[in-house]
């Protein structure tokens, strides 16, 4: 399935639109046809004005889907940061690991494998271990100035500070 991006859902949102007033305007024009013939009072008759506040609401909505299809394709579209391995190791600098326990150890020496960045869900995956572990130890490990947790979306970005 491909995934549609802003500009072009904008722009099927305003050509929506633009079908949704045509067929509004034609609507009322039929209906204004219709009262001409069966309304017996002319244009003075309560119909004209209740018909009047339907179309003025039909076009309303039709102009706030319209604003929308204008937002969505001047929005920017939300940026997607993917970490890609590369085929040569990055060197990244010998980190002290003296300080840490033994899964904290085994936790930077993954991020170094991984070029040093990692996503946190990831972490949690590798390693089978719960959201609660995985923020503590990464507490623990930011506090020590090892890491650095970045927010991308709704995952977080582990980095090996250099």
């Amino acid at each position: 399935m491909k995934k549609m991006e802003n500009k072009n859902v904008g722009f099927l949102i305003l050509g929506i639109s633009l079908i949704m007033s045509l067929i509004v305007f034609l609507f009322d024009k039929i209906l204004r046809q219709n009262l001409g013939l069966t309304c017996s009072h002319g244009s003075s008759c309560g119909m004209y004005s209740s018909l009047n506040i339907q179309t003025y609401v039909s076009f309303a909505i039709v102009g706030i889907i319209f604003l929308i299809g204008i937002y969505l394709i001047f929005s920017k579209p939300r940026e997607k940061i993917v970490i890609q391995k590369v085929k040569e190791k990055v060197k990244v600098k010998k980190l002290d690991l003296s300080g840490l326990d033994e899964f904290e150890k085994r936790i930077v020496e993954y991020i170094q494998s991984e070029n040093g960045a990692v996503f946190q869900r990831t972490l949690m995956e590798k390693f089978e271990i719960g959201k609660v572990k995985t923020t503590r130890t990464l507490d623990k490990l930011e506090a020590k100035q090892i890491i650095e947790r970045k927010r991308r979306g709704m995952n977080n970005i582990i980095v090996l500070k250099k």
